[in-house]
């Protein structure tokens, strides 16, 4: 068998999370249009048919010039896994030019030892797919180049083939009925803050938060969840209520159906919404949250 740790890294919004999704074949990770929705490193873990292999891939938050603590932490969040893997995935927006953040992110695998795959993401948009091939092959080697789509699931089999192909021969590092190595509750948070985020404008994504606070079972095989969605102004928390409480009620309704999807269980789930100011720059909190990773 072939096993390895393979780390998803790049800029923000070039569809890391989108390609783990893809490639796990399962919904794994949340993903949303607004940068910097990854704040974790995330372990999936992908299966080879006949024991033939054993990935673990390492999503991971988006290369960027850090604007607070939270920003900074993100970016220690992404570092961390690279040490002590197999292979590197820089994924890249095959539909524009290297960003001032794709140059970040390449100087950031500098002392990086494990070999580099580019992989050109989103091609079914691309227009001048050979300039920017061409435009990101000046900037560092890579040890292969593949052309995919996330979106549509395309060249995901030619990508998976040259990550495993650097591969050692070994033990799986996760047995068969394990998919990561995040709790239910870490999963649970994310998929409300992912309606968060795809329900709120302008700047209150970046400030929310989530935090479950109880999550239980209760009789006919149902799970009750207590949630509190954290903001850090009074006027972000009313529009995250919205008018006579229908944004809430509607964040809500949506994270509860992905929530039984994840659970396989009917899910009560109550939500709530509280100010804790500047909660960005506060290392206390930003510990709270699960955003400062262990280790």
């Amino acid at each position: 068998m072939k096993s390895g740790f393979c780390t998803l890294w790049g800029r923000p919004n070039t569809g890391k999370s989108t390609l783990l999704n893809a490639l796990l074949g399962r919904k794994h990770v949340i993903t949303s249009p607004r940068p910097q929705t990854t704040r974790h490193r995330i372990a999936g873990v992908l299966h080879g048919p006949d024991e033939e292999y054993q990935i673990v891939f390492l999503d991971t938050p988006g290369i960027h010039e850090p604007q607070h603590k939270l920003g900074e932490t993100l970016v220690k969040n992404a570092k961390s896994a690279l040490d002590d893997i197999e292979c590197v995935v820089f994924v890249a927006d095959a539909t524009e030019t290297p960003h001032d953040d794709d140059r970040l992110a390449i100087e950031g695998l500098k002392r990086v030892k494990a070999p580099v795959v580019l992989a050109l993401n989103k091609i079914d948009a691309a227009r001048d797919l050979e300039g920017v091939r061409g435009a990101f092959k000046k900037l560092r080697a890579f040890d292969a180049v593949v052309e995919i789509s996330a979106l549509e699931s395309r060249g995901l089999d030619e990508l998976k083939r040259e990550i495993v192909a650097r591969f050692p021969d070994g033990e799986p590092y996760f047995p068969p009925e394990m998919s990561g190595d995040r709790s239910s509750e870490f999963h649970v948070e994310e998929l409300i803050r992912e309606q968060a985020l795809l329900q709120l404008r302008a700047e209150i994504p970046h400030a929310v938060a989530v935090a479950v606070e109880q999550m239980a079972p209760r009789p006919n095989d149902r799970f009750y969840v207590e949630a509190v969605i954290y903001v850090e102004r009074d006027s972000q928390k009313k529009i995250v209520i919205g008018e006579n409480g229908a944004r809430i009620k509607e964040i809500g309704q949506k994270a509860r159906v992905e929530i039984e999807n994840w659970l396989g269980k009917k899910v009560y789930l109550e939500v709530r919404v509280k100010v804790r100011d500047k909660w960005r720059d506060d290392d206390l909190w930003l510990s709270r949250f699960g955003i400062s990773e262990r280790g």
